[in-house]
């Protein structure tokens, strides 16, 4: 099967992608537990960020959704569900589920809060004194991955928003005193390019992982880069044809990481290293050890086992950390894997 945008352009596929180890595990460990907090990916132009991301239709796992639900509710969840769902379970009607593929929702740039968040029509509230929305790009992401390339470009109360309902799972909207929610449950993927501008501390720290990305310098994997891409664009569907094993090998050890997830342990000599090193690297509050606790885990069910260990820790630390250091003004802040070593005693 071939995976194409809403363009029909055929996409690269994820499994072909050479290096950016950190970057593809950041955004599997987020598919394998979207309660990590989304991933913002930083990197110089032409490095293979929205490539990434978009091919990640490939190896999504599917999802179960109620029929006909406009905001394609989980049926193994009614505490998440949309109030229409909701009104017809307390009817007794039953609800019916299909298995659909679990999609990448791409943001545009300029895309306003209305159409983000979705609209209340007023005047049918007014004139009848029921509800009437009109579903945004939330409604659209829920259960699946929004995408905002150069989000550092977006305006910062959009941002807010997006984060907001990523963190709560809902998307509250009120109007002249007229409010309504859905379930917005999404992992929030961002790519933005450090030479255009950055995010403030505080969204950073909202982002669960962050990951840097640059050019190969190595000549042979640099020159593999550019023979894959000739290949590919050569013969599209052949190229895609002969990577379809290795595409099918990992949707599948996705699904069984997912449902190992919920198997995996923690031992409080694990939890210990985890809060000493967000100590020594002086994070403030708690995200910081919550975070690397839930991509620890999700890093063990990736790797099939379901015991937490401290390479886990050495694996995602970095991603959790690294754009959660103090720095000051124009001061450039490496992650120091050495020290990470030192800190976990390996």
């Amino acid at each position: 099967m071939l995976i194409t945008m809403a363009n029909d352009t055929i996409l690269f596929p994820f499994v072909r992608v050479v290096g950016q180890e950190n970057m593809k595990k950041g955004l599997l460990l987020n598919i394998i537990d979207p309660g990590i907090g989304g991933v913002l990916i930083k990197g110089e132009k032409g490095t293979a960020k929205s490539t990434s991301v978009r091919s990640l239709t490939q190896i999504l796992p599917p999802r179960l959704s109620v029929v006909g639900c406009p905001y394609h509710c989980d049926p193994r969840y009614p505490k998440r569900m949309c109030i229409q769902c909701r009104e017809k379970l307390a009817r007794g009607e039953e609800l019916k589920s299909e298995e659909v593929p679990m999609t990448v929702v791409e943001l545009p740039l300029s895309a306003t809060e209305d159409r983000v968040s979705g609209t209340l029509d007023l005047e049918h509230v007014l004139k009848t004194g029921e509800k009437k929305f009109e579903p945004g790009v939330l409604a659209q992401a829920n259960g699946n991955i929004l995408y905002v390339d150069e989000v550092n470009l977006l305006d910062d109360h959009i941002i807010d928003l997006l984060l907001d309902s990523a963190a709560m799972g809902v998307n509250y909207i009120e109007r002249e005193g007229v409010s309504f929610s859905h379930p917005a449950k999404f992992v929030l993927v961002g790519s933005m390019n450090p030479e255009e501008g950055s995010l403030r501390p505080q969204l950073l720290d909202r982002f669960g992982l962050c990951v840097d990305v640059e050019g190969e310098k190595n000549v042979d994997v640099r020159m593999e880069v550019i023979k894959r891409r000739m290949d590919f664009d050569r013969d599209p569907e052949g190229y895609l044809a002969s990577c379809q094993d290795e595409t099918n090998a990992l949707k599948q050890k996705i699904s069984e990481a997912r449902a190992l997830l919920p198997k995996v342990e923690l031992s409080d000599k694990i939890l210990h290293d985890i809060v000493h090193t967000s100590i020594h690297f002086k994070m403030e509050g708690h995200r910081a050890d919550i975070t690397m606790m839930r991509a620890a885990k999700a890093n063990a069910a990736l790797e099939g086992r379901t015991e937490v260990t401290k390479e886990d820790l050495r694996a995602v630390a970095p991603l959790v950390l690294s754009h959660r250091l103090k720095k000051r003004a124009f001061e450039e802040v490496t992650f120091d894997l050495k020290e990470l070593d030192l800190c976990l005693g390996l």
